[in-house]
């Protein structure tokens, strides 16, 4: 048996180091500029132009795949799923009908050849009719308000409801309002799909830290059982894993199947949809609009990256690879990045994550008051930036003479995580205010003609990597939600102008929170409790935001 856990409690010294590793890169590439600074502002000058040259070269490709994966969003949102997936009902007829019509709709050419396919061996290709979709939704807390409109969006996709199975997972130290609020769906809901089933998570389980790991496997392996009470083959099921706030695109679930049964190889794969963080986005501070937007087109362009595509938030994978591997991790706060490496040291490297070009809309950081807000960004960055955790189980499975998966395929992986984690850390601290550096820390740096240009020549460059923001400004306006009606037409203007506050985001929230994970990492203090990011709508945030006003009227 394959050992997949992450280590509790004392780590070896190799696996110490590489935990180790980000923060020494991260802090490393910040003080080795002011090394260099006072050493030669020459070489100071040179080594930052060269971190700036090479992120311009990633600005070109990144701007690339935002229009390419922005118009495949588009395009993909206007399939009918539905019907191509009940194609592989009878492959053959369906493809000399597909073959007639000519169409030049978005993929229409590998449908056509996947029916084909399926045509010339049709027990490769399961029939629509025989799967079923499982979705476990995951909540701690959330009140009613939060979590119904999760569930009735499943209800308006165009999936079969015959074949949607969904199963509400909740925490025990949720206390007794989530309780109710689980019951209460129950009642309204458990006649609309094929179950509507209630999970429990104990707390304090052996061998778990305190995160959505945990209460997603215990929901998994409850409805392992389910599905053998109901004779279900694991094969025949994907599972997909939503937070409380996720509400799938209407053909999500048809277009996800129709992935799961064109690929023949489906037990090693997980589907990636885009989760675009945007149904509250009108009514949230400037600076978390920005934060939201820029990690959505970051997903877009993810999309576009399959060889760099890992599992995020929610995401599909079948019952039958989850069984194999007992689930999810219970060991760390951020199970759906590590879910990806967990699978592919499992499948000894023949695991892939498919990108699905379809949105699952989630909720921007909005907490009762502004500087709850504020804090509850950082502490949800916080958590995704401690994916550097998966570092270490990376690069000591890597370096292994028993490792169990091609070596530089392995190191290859591994590389681009940590050049993630390093850029997402230093990378903007360094543009910002890198150029100046030289100068305030070696008055020599004045008498040196590069040294001195270098804050005009790091301006000029920024310039030019503005065309790339004008085009993410551009694109955010066409992927906005209509503007709620209680909000007049200058609420528009604070959209663009929300983007001066760019540089304060990547630097304080998406930087700052990466150093604060990594020096976690460095000095052992583990992250062990997954902290819930409060999901208020714009209802119950101003019904909070009056009893405070409350509050602080009424005398003491």
């Amino acid at each position: 048996m394959i050992d997949l856990e992450i280590p509790l409690g004392k780590r070896t010294r190799s696996y110490r180091f590489f935990e180790m590793l980000p923060a020494i890169l991260s802090y490393g590439a910040l003080i080795l500029l002011v090394v260099l600074s006072l050493v030669s502002p020459l070489l100071a000058a040179v080594y930052l132009m060269l971190i700036i040259v090479t992120l311009l070269v990633k600005a070109v490709g990144i701007a690339y795949h935002t229009i390419g994966g922005r118009n495949n969003l588009e395009h993909a949102q206007k399939i009918d799923w539905r019907e191509r997936l009940e194609d592989f009902e009878n492959p053959g007829e369906s493809y000399e009908l597909r073959l007639k019509s000519r169409s030049k709709a978005f993929g229409m050419q590998n449908h056509i050849d996947n029916l084909r396919l399926a045509a010339a061996d049709p027990a490769a290709f399961p029939k629509p009719s025989d799967l079923y979709s499982l979705v476990i939704i995951a909540a701690y807390n959330e009140s009613y308000e939060i979590i119904e409109p999760t569930v009735q969006s499943l209800l308006a996709t165009t999936y079969n409801k015959s074949h949607l199975i969904v199963a509400l997972a909740y925490e025990e130290r949720g206390g007794e309002g989530i309780q109710k609020t689980a019951e209460r769906l129950q009642k309204k809901f458990a006649s609309q799909f094929v179950d509507f089933v209630l999970v429990k998570h104990p707390r304090d389980l052996p061998n778990e830290v305190v995160g959505k790991g945990g209460n997603i496997t215990f929901a998994g392996k409850h409805m392992q059982t389910w599905l053998d009470e109901k004779g279900i083959e694991y094969k025949n099921v994907l599972v997909t894993t939503l937070d409380s706030d996720n509400r799938p695109h209407a053909v999500y679930f048809d277009y996800a199947m129709y992935e799961f049964v064109v690929h023949e190889d489906r037990k090693h794969l997980a589907f990636q949809p885009i989760s675009l963080f945007l149904n509250n986005i009108w009514d949230v501070p400037a600076l978390m609009r920005v934060v939201a937007t820029g990690n959505s087109f970051w997903n877009i362009i993810s999309s576009m990256r399959p060889h760099s595509l890992r599992n995020f938030a929610s995401h599909s994978q079948p019952m039958e690879a989850l069984v194999e591997m007992d689930f999810w991790s219970t060991r760390t706060i951020v199970e759906d990045g590590h879910q990806y490496w967990r699978s592919y040291f499992y499948f000894n490297g023949n695991y892939d994550v498919i990108p699905l070009y379809i949105p699952i809309y989630q909720d921007a950081v909005l907490d009762a008051t502004y500087w709850k807000t504020l804090k509850a960004q950082f502490i949800q960055l916080r958590r995704w930036a401690y994916g550097a955790s998966d570092v270490p189980y990376v690069a000591t499975r890597v370096f292994n003479r028993k490792s169990n998966v091609p070596f530089f395929a392995g190191l290859s992986r591994l590389l681009r995580l940590i050049d993630g984690h390093l850029t997402l850390a230093s990378v903007s601290i360094l543009v910002a205010i890198g150029g100046w550096v030289p100068l305030f820390i070696n008055n020599q740096a004045y008498h040196d003609v590069v040294a001195h240009q270098l804050p005009d020549m790091i301006s000029n460059i920024q310039r030019i990597a503005l065309v790339g923001l004008f085009i993410t400004v551009f694109l955010s306006f066409k992927m906005l939600p209509p503007r709620p009606e209680r909000y007049k037409r200058v609420r528009n203007l604070g959209m663009l102008a929300q983007w001066l506050l760019m540089p304060v985001s990547a630097i304080i929230y998406s930087a700052g929170s990466a150093l604060y994970s990594q020096g976690r990492l460095f000095l052992g203090k583990y992250l062990t409790k997954f902290d819930v990011t409060n999901k208020e709508t714009y209802a119950t945030a101003a019904k909070a935001k009056l009893a405070q006003k409350k509050k602080a009227e009424t005398p003491s």
